[in-house]
């Protein structure tokens, strides 16, 4: 089989796929236009062309192995990977650096894993040799497929790769092409940190060696800012080789001294000299070429400089190449070049301007670069005003012309405009001394330092006061407006391809701080909602069908669900600003519409508004024509609409024609007193944002702009479970104005730097020396099995050794506790063992559990599942403070191993309380309806959010459940409390409340059992004693079963104990409903349970996100975070609930953090292809933090499918072997009765009976799904004995289910698509239990490279459906191993032979009829 790559810390690039775009022309050399920021997606190619294309011939005959096997390939031509290069790949002119479609069609023709690599020579290769090779992993990124997979079999000749690429450019002139193409390649690598081989290579371009380069003064100042650097530099001089006359070699002939200067000075010009390539010709100034230089504009070189701008954005946003790096940048001044560079002002510069300025925000970043601390605002203050003071007493003392600046107080020069003019004073000749020989900022041999202007832009960017990062993200909106929504350069359309760059923040390993961190987030999550928010517009605004009228005002002819006209709006309150702040403390306003127009069910989705609930303000105006076809074609997506402008708000209160409050939520109308609404009007009171309102009105004062708040005509609402975002921005925006703590112990890891295994319970204090295991363990057996590397020794509570030991048991974990056999290289090759090391031994004590009580439900619940050694190692893991990481592949028990951690951490720390956090209310509940089934108490159990109806259970775990419970149970507890009292002849009052009854435990109860206790001390050889005197025993007389035998002392005495424990259980519910008896208010009773009561609080990540105020507002605690599906939360959605309680003493409460996922099944949803593929938007923390090479446990036994299915998708896991159950069970080894196989690929070029409920059909694309379920309606639903199928969805909608059959279509007729994503098809193939039966296109899957492992297999069958046809009932005696002789299979040719099939099945089906229904596919 092929080998497997990326079963380590190298196969997680980013995943999606976009659709193939491809060339406008046919031809090779034709060149496609820069569509938008990032190149749109033109037409799709297909297979057939594909096929006929030269290049195809050419792989076919050298190097494509699903080809003719027959035929031999030729020898290897370097030749011929020349002259692909020159006449396929090089581009010589036109906007783009590389002709997509060819290099796709070698790409996808593995042309890279099977040619250029293999016969790769460090020494030997040619230049077009590592070029291409720079394309082809160019193409694996811009795909965000596995890039440096195939090259880890050659770690040698890998590393001479990426030397050559260093020195590529020696001695040899490249065309602007392939300068980009060499930049990205650049980029790329720097964004594989992770990869060993990588960061050895590149990150010695960004060592101490290359302040070599810097210019004398620039050195000079930065060794005097950070003297510890000094002793650092000596002894890096001293390692320099040495000549053979003693003296050191020439440092600037290290490839890494010179590399980032020269790739600097190199775009410098560029962006001089050859951005505008008639410039030099004319002669004219930069201020002639304005809107009328568009044709002059060299398009290719525009894409350079944005692409250089990433790069440089990317080495100063990672603390291990900003640190020696950002010198360099500010040395050479990029940013100030950059601002005084035509290209920055110029129509098409738009994106590098804005690229510019997000360089600049990294290049001042509030961080101390030596020590990775982010700087306090007090200290960037501090460092300000200290820098300004110094050039004051500077220029006081030096410079004549300069004494009022020196004099002046600093509030009045800090400002760009106020500096620039207080310079303007000096010749062209001081100034230059000044900066360049006085203040050192720019070295004088720099050509710019002859430019006044360039020199004050440099002067006003060192001194002027920046802008607070925390008062720019408080200024701004979170609703997005008009402006940003439709800006392509940060909110790019769907066809984003990837070609191009995005003024975007990158997700990537690393963070500079935790504000670096949340900022990036924000700005990610605020655009994607932007997104979402816009494509929302686009659809309900062009159902209103908006005109001009008679009157010039627009008026609407049609009606959208989502959208409704208004028929007034007024702001009614602007309050004052708070102190300090210029924007109102708020504005509120009414919007009075009509939902006349629309029918009942629409009517009740308007009526259903709510409290919070966010809705947009619109204001369109179309044109008064129609516009013409030219008009349309060059018109933005607002024109055509006619939309001006969009606005957000949040609503307060609404009601409706009477006034009469609707949905409210806070008590102001009792439950009883709620009428429905009357009328057809309704009147909603809302909030707008602060900062945009406060945006608007200066924009109106200062500009003479128009009052957008006069024009809005439409309100639009949006679906509420899409419209969550407000209230995550504010719990993003509120953390970055709190000095957010993160436990100090997951601090570094969580920014990605320090010891990967830091926060390993084994590196942790505080540990949980002896652990009670409860019924983890089912028998003595299970727990050897184990423990395999260790010599178990049982004993008894009193040290002797226990002959026959059961459970419970509790283990003493020694610190070093040796990862089980079964999960080998499971925490990342930590922990080695020596084979030869002698075994150590591991005390186990047993103990007899005390008698639980005499009543049934005294009975704990017992765990029944037998956990593999891997299981029990998470959950040894997860009981110990500190980060446990568990990754589960499919069907592994990752619930079951979660609830078991969660039961034992409840017993062992029961005063400690859990958060549980999943992605999906159905993974919520698949927890909790697990937990109830262990011994954990159901009142200390709560379920927070929306999902909690749907919980299979007839308790109600949410808030008002939970409280209502405890009011039920008290009550009921109360009366236990009077039939106690009866029992002792004592007044029945007594239970009248918990007060009472706490008083009477300790009066009465308790008192006599200390009683009875002290008399049996003296009576122990009198077997009938403990019967005869245990004061409670006519209170227990009506136990199933008699309480005493008096048959001996020690086991009455044991039943005594239990039913003392019932007791002492009783008063101790008693007493935790005290508080519900006090508190009166529902409300003040839900707070209580969640704050105080509840022990073990589970809810999903956007509720987390969305409550996250409330939870700090009522004082909400936790100890432990557990989370499942890990891999499916966003990254920012895994932080919060990190933070949902205030530190105490500056320190965080929180011990443990249990992280259970997969992140080689699919990641978080992101709907903008942008977002994913150049921002990494949908790469969550678990993925992060394996990519990081922090230690986890995979989980290395599956118990869903037969081991034959399995084995589609285990090749993806380190060890992922099958459960005893699944090799044993008879389901798993009969075969599917009527198909031959258990799972077949079934070609589909240019479909015997099961229950309906047991067949799913998966595909992985939405239009394919509605085209299945309308086909099933048409023809399968009418009939009752087909019946339609459980379910039809697609692969990714079905992650985290399962079920019998699958029938997955894969059907395609171009390129694999997102399918070639390696988790999606993980997902695809593991959901089957018996059987799975693929429908695709042969030819274009067996080609794929990174679905190689899973299509041999299925390929190794016929790719026609097999059909049994001596089996026509659902039962067989067949094994699953055997198809049967070849005269009983029946290949079906095609879909008319198989509708024959079925028509004679149906007529077999009328003559014996059946009782349920049956699909027939």
């Amino acid at each position: 089989m092929t080998k497997v790559y990326g079963t380590g810390i190298y196969d997680f690039r980013r995943h999606r796929v976009a659709e193939y775009p491809v060339a406008a022309a046919a031809e090779s050399k034709a060149v496609v236009q820069k569509t938008g920021s990032g190149g749109g997606v033109p037409s799709s190619i297909t297979l057939s062309e594909i096929q006929r294309d030269r290049l195809t011939k050419i792989a076919e005959a050298n190097w494509l192995k699903s080809g003719d096997a027959a035929r031999p390939k030729k020898e290897f031509d370097p030749d011929l990977v020349r002259k692909i290069y020159e006449t396929e790949l090089l581009v010589k002119e036109g906007s783009k650096s590389v002709p997509l479609q060819r290099v796709m069609i070698l790409e996808v023709s593995q042309y890279l894993e099977n040619y250029l690599w293999p016969h790769f020579d460090p020494l030997a290769a040619t230049f077009e040799h590592v070029m291409s090779i720079i394309l082809m992993v160019n193409e694996k990124f811009r795909e965000n497929v596995a890039a440096w997979a195939c090259f880890h079999d050659r770690k040698d000749a890998f590393k001479g790769f990426l030397e050559r690429v260093l020195r590529l450019k020696e001695g040899r002139e490249l065309s602007i092409a392939e300068k980009t193409n060499y930049l990205v390649f650049m980029i790329n690598a720097f964004q594989s940190l992770e990869d060993d081989v990588v960061s050895r290579t590149i990150l010695r371009l960004a060592s101490l060696k290359s302040w070599y380069s810097l210019s004398y003064g620039r050195f000079q100042m930065e060794l005097c800012l950070n003297p510890g650097l000094i002793k650092k530099w000596k002894r890096m001089i001293k390692k320099e080789p040495v000549k053979e006359g003693g003296s050191h070699l020439d440092p600037s002939t290290a490839v890494e001294v010179m590399f980032v200067r020269n790739l600097i000075e190199e775009f410098l010009e560029i962006l001089d000299s050859q951005v505008f390539p008639q410039k030099q010709l004319s002669g004219e100034d930069d201020e002639l070429i304005d809107a009328t230089g568009l044709e002059l504009v060299n398009d290719a070189c525009v894409l350079y400089c944005e692409r250089f701008m990433e790069f440089l954005i990317d080495l100063l946003s990672q603390l291990p190449t900003r640190r020696y790096l950002r010198p360099l940048v500010a040395d050479v001044a990029v940013v100030a070049k950059c601002h005084l560079s035509a290209l920055y002002r110029h129509e098409k510069g738009k994106l590098f301007a804005q690229l510019v300025d997000l360089l600049q925000f990294y290049e001042g970043f509030e961080i101390n670069d030596h020590t990775g601390t982010q700087l306090t605002d007090h200290e960037v203050l501090e460092s300000h005003y200290s820098r300004m003071q110094s050039f004051q007493l500077l220029a006081f003392k030096k410079m004549e012309k300069l004494r009022e600046l020196a004099l002046t107080n600093i509030g009045s020069i800090h400002k760009r405009a106020d500096l620039s003019k207080k310079l303007s004073v000096l010749s062209p000749e001081e100034l230059q001394d000044l900066v360049c020989c006085k203040l050192k900022l720019v070295s004088k041999e720099d050509p710019w330092s002859e430019r006044v202007d360039f020199l004050i832009e440099v002067m006003v960017s060192y001194f002027e006061k920046q802008q607070s990062q925390k008062e720019a993200i408080n200024a701004l909106p979170l609703y997005p407006n008009e402006q940003i929504m439709w800006d392509e350069s940060v909110v790019p359309s769907i066809n984003y391809s990837g070609e191009g760059c995005l003024a975007l923040p990158k997700l990537n390993l690393q963070f500079l701080t935790l504000h670096d961190y949340l900022l990036r987030n924000f700005n990610l999550f605020r655009l994607e909602s932007t997104y979402e928010i816009r494509e929302d517009i686009q659809e309900a605004v062009p159902h209103l069908l908006a005109y001009i009228n008679n009157d010039g005002e627009t008026a609407f002819r049609g009606w959208s669900r989502m959208g409704v006209p208004f028929k007034e709006f007024k702001i009614t309150e602007v309050k004052q600003p708070n102190i300090g702040e210029v924007k109102p403390a708020s504005v509120t306003a009414e919007v009075t519409y009509s939902i006349s127009s629309y029918r009942a069910q629409i009517r009740s989705e308007w009526d259903a508004l709510k409290e919070h609930d966010v809705l947009f303000l619109l204001s369109i105006r179309p044109s008064f024509e129609p516009l013409s076809a030219e008009e349309e074609d060059k018109a933005t997506v607002p024109q055509k609409l006619g939309l001006q402008c969009v606005r957000g708000c949040e609503i307060i209160e609404i009601r409706d024609e009477e006034g009469n409050l609707m949905n409210d939520f806070s008590g102001r109308i009792k439950r009883d007193e709620w009428k429905p609404p009357k009328g057809e009007l309704r009147t909603v009171t809302v909030a707008l944002d602060t900062a945009q309102y406060h945006m608007d009105v200066s924009n109106i004062a200062e500009k003479g702009a128009e009052d957008v708040y006069g024009t809005f005509n439409v309100l639009m609402r949006r679906k509420p479970k899409e419209n969550n975002f407000k209230a995550i921005l504010e719990s993003i925006r509120d953390l970055m104005n709190e000095y957010c703590i993160v436990p100090k112990w997951l601090e570094n890891i969580f920014l990605g730097y320090g010891d990967p295994s830091a926060a390993q319970w084994t590196n942790m204090p505080d540990l949980l020396e002896t652990v009670d295991f409860k019924d983890t363990f089912v028998d003595a057996d299970h727990l050897n099995e184990s423990f395999v590397d260790y010599e178990v020794s049982f004993i008894n509570p009193d040290g002797t050794e226990n002959l026959n030991p059961g459970p419970p048991f509790k283990i003493k974990l020694p610190r070093t506790l040796k990862p089980s056999n079964g999960a080998t290289g499971a925490t990342n090759g930590v922990n080695t063992v020596d084979a030869n090391f002698q075994k150590e031994t591991l005390i186990i004590e047993t103990y007899t559990p005390p008698d639980p009580g005499p009543y049934p439900q005294d009975q704990p619940k017992q765990n029944s599942v037998r956990f593999t050694p891997t299981q029990v190692e998470a959950i040894i893991s997860g009981i110990q403070p500190g980060l446990t990481m568990v990754v589960g592949p499919p069907g592994t028990g990752k619930t079951d191993t979660a609830v078991q951690i969660l039961n034992v951490l409840y017993h062992n720390c029961p005063s400690q309380r859990t958060l549980i956090i999943t992605h999906s209310n159905q993974a919520l509940n698949d927890l909790f309806e697990k937990i109830m089934q262990r011994d954990v108490p159901a009142r200390y159990l709560l379920r927070l959010g929306q999902g909690e109806q749907e919980l299979a259970t007839d308790l109600d775990f949410s808030r008002q459940g939970r409280v209502n419970a405890m009011l039920v149970r008290r009550l009921e507890l109360l009366s236990e409390v009077e039939r106690l009292a009866r029992s002792l002849q004592l007044p029945e009052d007594v239970g009248y409340t918990c007060e009472t009854a706490g008083y009477f435990w300790l009066l009465h109860v308790y008192s006599r059992w200390e009683q009875f206790l002290a008399a049996c001390a003296d009576n122990k050889e009198k077997s009938t004693f403990v019967r005869d005197r245990f004061p409670f025993k006519e209170f227990f007389s009506d136990a199933p079963h008699p309480v005493f035998t008096g048959e001996s002392f020690e086991k009455d005495m044991r039943a005594a104990m239990g039913c003392f424990r019932h007791l002492k259980t009783m008063f101790q519910e008693l007493e935790e409903c005290r508080a519900f008896e006090l508190l009166k208010s529902t409300a003040d009773r839900a707070n209580y349970l969640m704050t105080k009561q509840a022990k073990i609080v589970a809810m999903t990540c956007t509720h987390a996100a969305l409550k996250r105020k409330d939870f700090l507002q009522f004082g909400f605690k936790y100890d432990n975070l557990l989370m499942e599906e890990s891999a499916q939360i966003l990254e920012i959605e895994t932080f919060i609930p990190m933070l949902l309680q205030r530190q105490e003493d500056g320190h965080a409460r929180l011990k443990r953090c249990i992280l259970i996922g997969d992140h080689h099944q699919l990641p978080p949803v992101v709907k903008n292809m942008a977002f994913q593929k150049y921002s990494h938007m949908d790469q969550s923390l678990f993925t992060r933090f394996v990519r990081l090479g922090i230690p986890y446990i995979e989980l290395n036994a599956q118990g869903r499918a037969r081991p034959s299915i399995a084995k589609l998708y285990n090749w993806r896991y380190r060890d992922l072997g099958d459960l005893p159950s699944v090799k044993e069970e008879v389901i798993f080894n009969r075969a599917n009765a009527g198909f031959a196989y258990d799972y077949q690929l079934v070609d589909v070029p240019d479909y015997l009976g099961y229950p309906a409920n047991k067949i799913s059909i998966l595909t992985t694309y939405n239009g394919q799904k509605l085209l299945i379920r309308d086909v099933i309606n048409r023809r399968c639903v009418p009939y009752d004995f087909i019946g339609p199928p459980s379910k039809v969805t697609t692969v990714d909608k079905f992650q985290g289910q399962q079920n019998d059959f699958i029938l997955l279509s894969l059907v395609r007729t171009r390129f694999v698509g997102h399918l070639r994503d390696v988790r999606r098809l993980v997902v695809a193939m593991s959901r089957a239990r018996l059987g799975l039966y693929v429908f695709c296109r042969r030819s274009l899957f067996e080609q794929c490279y990174e679905l190689q492992p899973t299509f041999q297999l299925l390929l190794k069958r016929p790719d026609c459906l097999a059909l049994n046809v001596n089996e026509i009932t659902s039962y067989t005696e067949r094994d699953v191993e055997d198809p049967e002789p070849r005269h009983h299979i029946h290949l079906v040719s095609g879909i008319e032979e198989m509708g024959s099939i079925i028509e004679r099945l149906y007529q077999e089906k009328l003559s014996t009829p059946v009782s349920s229904k049956w699909a027939l596919f």
